[in-house]
């Protein structure tokens, strides 16, 4: 029985490599890679050192320096249009987690047994396939005519745009929180209200994080619905003051991509702290 024991301890197992996913895993990083390998190398490059051959494209800089980020800030007016992507990011965020997690709560919990909760869930989620293009025009007047063609008009159409994917988010993962605690609460005479600030609110902190971080990168990265409806207020968002860059005539590749790593630092860092708590609830909101 020992000998039979050691030689199984002994054997050794081949593992086999799934090559196929392997290749495609090396591609996508390669993917990602390649693109900020070349905006780190032409942001720290001077515009003499731009050549039309590839060899040149690629090498790195003669001198590293920072003086295309300072000219970046300054063209941007970095400081002011950091602070209006900041409140417009931050508020929708916050505004998002309020709102849609009270509807997804609303919804999710209703759908069984009404019809009409089904309906309004799949009239908002139906939200998701509606070109912004049909709807600009249309906005841009609306807008104007109730007098939020600003920051805030801005923050209130972001909170209705995300609200379709962000219930879904929140819809699936009720699905893995037991009604029995909220049973529970009411049989202690806790109200529906407090109940779901009190308890499942609080449970829901991974969906709130991947709902945060999602609902932040399109908020930050966002272009067209600022442009059309924050034209003219002399107020930009870090993606409209990089516009700026780009002329009738050309782009200044050093400086816009200066300042596209500028702007990239803030939300980087954000989706770092929350990368934990996103994975959990993507997963979790994603099993029905």
């Amino acid at each position: 029985m020992k000998k039979s024991v050691s030689n199984y301890e002994t054997i050794k197992y081949k593992e086999k490599v799934n090559w196929p996913v392997t290749i495609l895993l090396i591609l996508g990083c390669f993917t990602i890679f390649f693109p900020l390998y070349m905006a780190v190398i032409i942001a720290f490059k001077q515009p003499s050192e731009m050549t039309n051959d590839i060899a040149g494209a690629l090498s790195f800089p003669e001198h590293w320096s920072f003086a295309n980020f300072a000219e970046a800030m300054r063209v941007t007016d970095f400081w002011n249009s950091l602070g209006n992507s900041l409140l417009i990011t931050v508020i929708t965020v916050v505004l998002a987690i309020l709102i849609h997690g009270l509807a997804g709560y609303a919804i999710g919990r209703s759908m069984k047994n009404s019809k009409f909760y089904n309906v309004a869930y799949l009239y908002i989620v139906s939200g998701m396939f509606v070109p912004f293009a049909i709807l600009m025009m249309p906005l841009v007047k609306q807008t104007a005519q109730m007098g939020i063609a600003n920051r805030f008009g801005v923050m209130v159409l972001y909170t209705v745009f995300y609200m379709p994917i962000n219930l879904m988010l929140y819809k699936g993962y009720l699905t893995n929180i037991p009604i029995a605690l909220e049973e529970a609460a009411r049989v202690d005479g806790t109200s529906t209200w407090m109940t779901y600030w009190k308890i499942v609110f609080p449970i829901m902190k991974p969906m709130h994080a991947t709902v945060a971080v999602l609902t932040a990168m399109s908020t930050w990265n966002d272009v067209m619905t600022p442009l059309v409806i924050m034209s003219g207020t002399g107020k930009n968002t870090l993606p409209l003051a990089q516009l700026n860059f780009q002329t009738q005539f050309g782009t200044n590749y050093n400086l816009a991509f200066a300042s596209y790593l500028l702007a990239l630092i803030p939300i980087l860092i954000f989706y770092i702290i929350c990368q934990k708590q996103i994975i959990d609830g993507v997963v979790a909101g994603a099993v029905k």
